[in-house]
């Protein structure tokens, strides 16, 4: 059955759909950077709103900034923008369900002023974003924002036509202000620390270059509320769409696969009304902060922790690496001994459960996650994810081997061959700079480690720490992963 307004009603019974008639929702957000994670997320609490009867006004108009967002775009308007969200766990209480809160994509490419008009409708509210760690701009070794990257100078330059999130919201926000329309909120929901400080940031920045009125005309009237957001979602392959179509009946072009588990956790800091989300469980906090170390510090670090070994022995999915007792046993010493001393206590949250929940969604075989994705984009991920555990484990005196050979399976990696001797692309922009730094193995300490954007400064000049890379990156290389890692727990070999 293909998905599209027609055809809901004759889905098969156990397939959910929305509660309410969709011809009933108004638009009060625009999401910019519509992909799996936003729509398991974001669009998944605010159909679970609708499904109440509550927020018919906050239905989503997605938007698109890149050309690749095109097929999106088509994928979602020839089903009328319903898409399936399909649980995949190892359990039997998983859920199937169309998913109505998305009602209209603008892509960028078909129209600048179009996207600018959405914008700065009054009845936009509220502008999130997934735009990936880097989409920021900001310059990890200094915290600074990348004014001279040539999108950021075409859209000062040309203020009407803009490519990039922040020349779209300023352009916006411009006509709102000169129009007396009150501001919208910009929520990040993208896996970063402080995510909505670090888009304040960036924003003004930006704003700062074009006009400055209109910065603190920003400072003043819009907010950025910081978030943890929490959901493993696999790219969807394939192979999961013709699992949808074979076990549920369902002909969706772009369907959603996640895991059972979702969490978010914001600050309840919104200028123009936001959706009642804390009824369909998302938690309102004043301060996000111990909720986010604690998952970018355990989940995301973990993450990093696995990854790249992983995909160095051979194993191309996340479970195959909980297979393994050897992995699972150097990620519980990684975060009981390396992430869990940093960590402030976390309101009503038990630590030594919230990492057993972290083994047993890494250990779900349905979803297969792949570790390619979690491999991806590693040089924005170790300042955000894995840089800060090793900072505080240099300054304290303890113990840097297995934080070290975090860096040492990233380095060698980033070599492009795995032990098998299979070779494989690296999913980074910054792939070709990366590879350079680890193409002379006597000098991948000093090239690596020197980079300051992604490692700063504490790490290269820490003897202790360098010595344990080293270690670690000839053991790796020379022995391979398992006997890496049985030297490191000291098991039998």
């Amino acid at each position: 059955m293909k998905l599209n307004k027609h055809n809901l009603t004759q889905l098969a019974p156990q397939v959910k759909i929305p509660a309410y008639a969709i011809a009933d929702t108004r638009q009060g957000i625009a999401h910019i950077g519509v992909g799996g994670f936003h729509r398991a997320h974001q669009a998944y609490y605010t159909d679970a709103l609708m499904n109440t009867g509550e927020g018919l006004d906050w239905s989503i108009c997605g938007v698109g900034l890149r050309a690749e967002d095109r097929k999106a775009r088509d994928d979602l308007a020839g089903q009328d923008y319903l898409f399936t969200l399909y649980e995949l766990g190892d359990t039997d209480d998983t859920e199937v369900r169309v998913i109505g809160s998305i009602s209209d994509m603008l892509l960028a490419e078909d129209g600048a002023q179009a996207l600018i008009d959405k914008l700065a409708s009054p009845a936009i509210r509220i502008v999130s974003l997934t735009i990936t760690e880097g989409g920021y701009c900001i310059d990890d070794s200094n915290g600074e924002f990348m004014a001279h990257l040539p999108q950021i100078q075409h859209d000062l330059a040309h203020p009407n036509t803009p490519k990039t999130v922040f020349g779209f919201i300023c352009a916006a926000l411009t006509r709102r202000r000169a129009a007396g329309t009150p501001a919208f909120t910009v929520m990040s929901c993208d896996n970063l620390p402080h995510n909505g400080g670090v888009t304040r940031k960036a924003l003004l920045a930006f704003a700062a270059l074009h006009d400055a009125e209109l910065r603190d005309w920003i400072a003043a009237n819009v907010s950025f509320p910081n978030a943890m957001v929490d959901r493993i979602t696999p790219m969807t392959s394939t192979a999961h769409r013709l699992q949808l179509h074979d076990e549920h009946g369902i002909d969706d072009a772009w369907p959603v696969v996640c895991e059972p588990f979702v969490q978010w956790v914001l600050e309840d800091r919104f200028v123009n009304g936001r959706p009642a989300w804390e009824k369909v469980g998302v938690q309102f906090t004043d301060d996000v902060t111990p909720y986010e170390e604690m998952k970018i510090g355990l989940l995301n670090g973990s993450h990093l922790a696995l990854t790249y070994l992983g995909f160095l022995k051979g194993y191309r999915f996340v479970h195959e690496t909980m297979n393994d007792p050897l992995f699972v046993a150097y990620m519980r010493a990684y975060m009981d001994l390396d992430v869990t001393p940093n960590l402030a206590p976390v309101p009503g949250i038990d630590l030594t459960e919230y990492k057993q929940t972290l083994v047993d969604r890494f250990s779900n075989q349905a979803i297969a996650d792949q570790l390619e994705r979690v491999c991806s984009d590693g040089s924005s991920k170790f300042p955000k994810f894995t840089v800060p555990t090793i900072n505080r484990l240099i300054a304290d005196g303890r113990e840097t081997e297995r934080a070290a050979l975090v860096v040492a399976a990233w380095a060698l990696y980033l070599k492009g061959v795995d032990e098998n001797g299979v070779s494989y692309k690296i999913p980074d922009p910054r792939a070709e700079f990366c590879q350079g730094l680890v193409s002379d193995d006597g000098l991948i300490s000093q090239r690596l480690l020197g980079v300051e954007e992604i490692f700063g400064t504490a790490i290269p000049n820490s003897p202790a720490f360098v010595a344990a890379f080293e270690r670690c990156f000839a053991s790796l290389r020379d022995h391979g992963v398992t006997k890496t890692l049985q030297r490191l727990l000291k098991k039998p070999v």
